[in-house]
């Protein structure tokens, strides 16, 4: 392998390949590329990108440079992955729902990035839970449970791990051949046979325009099944975040209601059935989405789903009692205080991503990494788009680790609130189907 005539190749426009593609990113994985010739290679496909089918072929090469998952079980392998958002934290319901429909879910997931918050930070909220395990305990709790929500293990896709890294420091981030490859590559290296993405638009979302949504959703559907997975996306709206409470503790908290029937939260129960739906079609579950959504909205009913929750939890190293005793278990913080509306009227626009920034800003989430988070902190009871508020009235709770840190996000949330004399109409939280 010569990287630099793969590299040469992109800048110029040319595919380099399948078999340059192949070479080049099993040298990411085993240190045959240099950081140098790595950061070259992401800006190249950052500026010139790559065919339909040389996508597919970085993609698969990605995968195939460490460790392939291999299943033998009674009922389809499915997973879901979200390009992340605020307030996102559908996995948690979504993940036992589906084993308690009958399909096998390995989520490896991610942390924190940016104001987008991390499907494993609010797990690692709940006392004893381990997301960073072996591929032996993955199996093992996905076997006997059904579902099992992890980090990625040093053996899967070693080559994207090394790229990711490389693309965070050169400005790279946002192409959208190596978003798919890089998303894609973990997803199919834990050996799925479906998959449903869940592609946000809007302020709390990475992709800020519907034209950019829909780009990277069929890049992801296109390169997905022409590497062998079955796939489709829904991208969903995220101009407001998703719960009504952000930050690690408090989202475990409004997913335990939703679980359990105390407060059930509309929109989280829309996208989990929604999603749902469409991974158990897939996978052979159910007739159709339709269908698929029915079933997964039985077992949230029935109180299925939080069986397997707290059967997973437990296995992961959480309490054994958490379901009944969740309220007890989870963190919480010193301060909860008010922020009080500037104006009377209606709520006209909340800027997401900024509501984002200011629970990392409390300790919620990470500034650089290798930070400690607080779980405790973060915001509840968030007015959502269209409320009708009075001025000093309550446009959410700041819990905190002090009253200056509950000062500082205050001001943060009044500023990230618009406000107008007549109400929005309601929107649609699925905005399109892709696949």
């Amino acid at each position: 392998m010569d990287a630099r005539s793969t590299i040469a190749a992109i800048r110029a426009g040319r595919d380099p390949g399948r078999p340059s593609l192949e070479a080049f990113a099993g040298g990411l994985a085993s240190g045959a590329v240099t950081d140098a010739q790595a950061g070259a290679f992401a800006m190249a496909v950052c500026l010139r990108g790559l065919s339909s089918e040389g996508r597919v072929t970085l993609t698969r090469a990605m995968r195939d440079s460490g460790q392939i998952l291999r299943w033998d079980l009674p009922g389809p392998v499915l997973d879901k992955h979200s390009t992340g958002g605020v307030g996102d934290c559908i996995s948690l319901l979504l993940a036992p729902a589906m084993a308690a429909c009958g399909a096998y879910v390995p989520m490896i997931s991610g942390r924190g990035l940016g104001h987008s918050g991390g499907t494993l930070d609010k797990l690692e909220s709940i006392p004893g839970y381990r997301a960073d395990v072996t591929v032996e305990k993955l199996r093992q709790v996905v076997g006997d449970y059904g579902c099992a929500i992890v980090a990625a293990t040093q053996d899967l896709a070693p080559a994207d791990r090394r790229l990711y890294a490389i693309r965070d420091v050169t400005a790279t981030v946002e192409s959208v051949d190596l978003i798919t490859a890089s998303i894609l590559s973990k997803k199919l290296a834990a050996g799925l046979e479906g998959l449903v993405l869940d592609v946000k638009v809007g302020t709390g979302a990475f992709m800020q325009t519907m034209a950019e949504a829909e780009a990277l959703a069929t890049a992801l559907v296109e390169t997905a099944q022409g590497a062998g997975c079955m796939t489709r996306a829904l991208i969903t709206d995220m101009n407001q975040p998703l719960a009504t409470a952000i930050g690690n503790a408090l989202e475990v908290s409004e997913v335990m209601e939703t679980l359990t029937g105390v407060a059930v939260n509309h929109d989280l129960w829309d996208l989990t059935t929604d999603l749902g739906g469409e991974l158990l079609a897939l996978g052979g579950l159910a007739a159709d989405a339709e269908d698929g959504a029915g079933r997964i909205a039985t077992v949230l009913e029935s109180g299925l789903a939080a069986e397997r929750f707290g059967a997973m939890i437990a296995a992961m190293g959480g309490p054994t009692d958490f379901v009944d005793r969740w309220p007890d278990r989870l963190p919480s913080a010193p301060v909860v205080r008010e922020v009080a509306a500037p104006r009377d009227g209606f709520v006209t626009a909340i800027d997401a991503a900024a509501i984002g920034l200011s629970v990392v800003g409390l300790g919620g989430g990470r500034q650089r990494e290798g930070d400690r988070i607080n779980p405790s902190v973060g915001l509840s009871e968030l007015a959502a788009l269209g409320e009708e508020v009075s001025e000093g009235a309550p446009l959410c709770l700041v819990h905190a680790a002090s009253e200056a840190d509950a000062e500082r996000a205050a001001v943060a949330i009044r500023a990230a609130y618009g406000f107008g004399e007549s109400p929005l109409p309601e929107g649609d939280l699925v905005l399109k189907r892709i696949g």
